[in-house]
């Protein structure tokens, strides 16, 4: 459920939690691409949980961070 609106309580009484974790993944993997730019520790982090973001464009990573990480967390 991508919108240019605020959520409401009201949306997610529609949603399932299923539904509810997806578009919150959706947010947070939206958040973390525009941040990453700005914060060589988060790209630490998230490359140490598996995920292969350098290099990547904005879309890109947050394409990658909607998905499971691509090998195993290190450390």
């Amino acid at each position: 459920m991508a919108t240019d609106r605020e959520r409401t309580p009201a949306d997610d009484a529609d949603e399932t939690p299923a539904e509810r974790l997806e578009s919150t993944n959706a947010l947070l993997a939206a958040w973390a691409a525009s941040s990453i730019e700005e914060s060589g520790p988060l790209i630490e982090r998230l490359e140490a949980l598996g995920y292969d973001l350098r290099g990547k464009s904005r879309e890109e990573i947050e394409a990658a961070l909607k998905a499971p990480p691509t090998r195993p967390a290190r450390g």
